[in-house]
């Protein structure tokens, strides 16, 4: 795979998302859930707050790029407490 710079930090990425993947079709099998309303307004199960969650989590990470100078970490705590509340409230 030379066309594509596979980097360690790549991998895991890829890697995480994957197993996120597999792990919520594991929880979908064994907790079915009942689709819930939240401040949305909108029915929503997990795997959809975990679409919402990543898709949120893309623009916080490309406007911290853009925005800001501090290091990629701190946006990543950022997006760590935009998933607990997606998850908590959406």
């Amino acid at each position: 795979m030379q066309w594509m710079a596979w980097t360690a930090p790549t991998a895991i990425f890829f890697a995480v998302i994957a197993g996120l993947l597999v792990l919520f079709t594991v929880l979908a099998i064994l907790f079915p859930e009942t689709p819930r309303r939240g401040i949305l307004r909108i029915e929503t199960t997990r795997g959809d707050r975990l679409f919402i969650t990543l898709l949120g989590s893309a623009y916080i990470n490309a406007a911290w790029l853009a925005l800001s100078g501090l290091p990629q970490w701190w946006a990543l705590g950022l997006c760590a407490l935009y998933a607990a509340a997606v998850f908590r409230w959406v």
